[in-house]
């Protein structure tokens, strides 16, 4: 590792950022683009590593001029919905309402129900809400309006006396950036993993000029296997995605057809590292004796992911060539992020554990589990099993791998009060570093609140900043700030901005 990123990681402090009131300005324009892409799983360690092994690399030239933050944390839960949003709303899931991609709403009722019955239903917004999830175009035509989603698959609830399907977009209690810049005139692009992002879009549902949404969890066309279960396929998932992003620096729409205005905010997410983290082994032949995640504590990736995150570096130098190739690389600010990490790094941690027992519960309604497990509790019932389901959990201690159990009365302090709140679970449960819930075969996941969870990739870029280390630790949330001051607008229209007082980055000049 070169002294440089040592001195980075080795300096690093404990310090929490200061929040306080965000002042009602706006700032002078420093950019014109902000070009925001976030490489799932991807930890701070993790772009040290590489830029330290591969210093012709383009984040090693993205590096040299930009600010990167080793102490940045995503949000809790780390999961990838609460942490993009955190990255585009500024809020933390208190004001959100967004735990988790796979989650539950205490007044919502199932797909299909119309509304009938007792309330209270999961909400899981991925492949499952497709018209076709086997397909990569998820049964529809990436973009707006959107046809990818089967309407009768989406959550319901009482809206003005009638019931009415909940679109992810509808989800979310707040703005964001894309619906600030659509606001103020400027046109707005994303692509990512599944048509369910089309959250993206904000509450008013308005926020998105152009969105190419693909479906990840398609089936690779004459196998039985998933993109995810592909080194190889993950990648050329992500590639599609590239060059829908480079049609936009061009000054087309995603597709390369309609010529448009480059966009203000635009971007996307990478998987291919994520993927890396998780899989072990690739099923394909063309992967053969690939092995994904790392070979010991310092972060050493196995040659699977190795391969997985050289390839997120060509993509990347894609994106800056071609906004070089325009005229836009001045006045463009690219901010690297990671909507959450991978645990564990350390492969002598990987412990895994069956997370069925959380499903016998007392007064059970809903769990998700990963590598944390949130819970919620049947609504009707929830007061009188209290007291039981937490005795249960208390009991499961040692079987289950758990590090904390955070109870209703701490859920109030640090969220929202679930007895009030329609969204927050009645308990986390925190793992034991290194411990994952899984059925399966993976060696990773995201979710939890262990340092490997929410250690992140942070880092802003621009010829004309000078290479520099910001030792303070900092949330993800402050990206959504940080996108608004350097596009000259007033962070103070973010809802969560001004519900948590959420500064910018620190040392930023935004």
């Amino acid at each position: 590792m070169s002294k440089f990123f040592r001195a980075m990681l080795l300096g690093a402090t404990a310090m929490m950022p200061t929040f306080g009131m965000v002042q009602a300005q706006a700032a002078p324009a420093n950019y014109e683009h902000v070009l925001l892409i976030s490489i799932d799983g991807m930890h701070a360690i993790d772009l040290a590593n590489y830029v330290a092994g591969h210093p012709t690399s383009t984040l090693a030239h993205l590096a040299k001029t930009g600010l990167f933050y080793p102490n940045a944390l995503t949000s809790n839960p780390s999961d990838s919905f609460p942490g993009l949003v955190a990255q585009v709303t500024g809020g933390s899931p208190a004001v959100t309402g967004v735990f988790y991609d796979d989650s539950y709403d205490r007044t919502y009722f199932t797909p299909g129900s119309n509304c009938q019955g007792v309330p209270g239903a999961e909400v899981a917004f991925a492949e499952n809400i497709d018209v076709d999830s086997t397909r990569l175009d998820a049964g529809g035509k990436p973009g707006l309006p959107m046809t990818q989603i089967d309407p009768a698959k989406l959550p319901l609830a009482m809206v003005n006396g009638k019931c009415t399907a909940i679109y992810p977009h509808d989800f979310v209690r707040v703005n964001n950036v894309f619906e600030i810049v659509k606001k103020h005139g400027g046109r707005t692009a994303w692509s990512d993993k599944h048509p369910a992002y089309e959250w993206l879009a904000g509450p008013s549902g308005k926020g998105l000029d152009d969105l190419f949404a693909l479906e990840q969890d398609s089936v690779i066309p004459g196998t039985k296997v998933k993109t995810t279960g592909s080194f190889k396929a993950e990648r050329d998932f992500d590639d599609a995605r590239v060059k829908a992003v480079i049609n936009e620096i061009h000054g087309f729409d995603s597709t390369g057809i309609t010529k448009q205005a480059v966009p203000t905010l635009f971007g996307m997410n990478f998987q291919a590292v994520s993927v890396g983290q998780k899989l072990p082994k690739s099923g394909p032949a063309d992967d053969a004796g690939l092995i994904g995640g790392y070979s010991d504590a310092s972060a050493a990736p196995n040659n699977g992911l190795a391969l997985q995150l050289d390839y997120v570096d060509t993509a990347l130098g894609q994106l800056v060539s071609a906004l070089r190739d325009n005229k836009l690389e001045a006045s463009t600010l690219i901010i690297l992020a990671s909507k959450h990490g991978q645990s564990p790094i350390d492969p002598t941690t990987f412990q895994a554990l069956d997370d069925d027992p959380y499903s016998k519960t007392p007064g059970y309604g809903f769990h998700i589990a990963d590598d944390a497990a949130l819970i919620w509790l049947k609504p009707q019932d929830r007061e009188k099993n209290i007291a039981d389901a937490t005795a249960y959990l208390d009991k499961a201690v040692k079987t289950l791998g758990v590090g904390q159990i955070m109870t209703p009365n701490q859920m109030a302090i640090a969220y929202q009060d679930p007895s009030k709140d329609s969204r927050t679970p009645d308990y986390i449960v925190t793992v034991n570093p290194g411990v994952v819930y899984t059925s399966g075969s993976k060696i990773a996941e995201h979710g939890g609140s262990n340092e490997n969870d929410r250690s992140v990739l942070l880092l802003l870029s621009n010829p004309a900043i000078k290479g520099q280390a910001i030792t303070a630790q900092v949330q993800t949330t402050q990206v959504a700030p940080t996108i608004l001051r350097a596009l000259g607008l007033d962070p103070a229209e973010l809802q969560a901005v001004m519900a948590e007082g959420t500064q910018p980055l620190p040392r930023s000049g935004l």
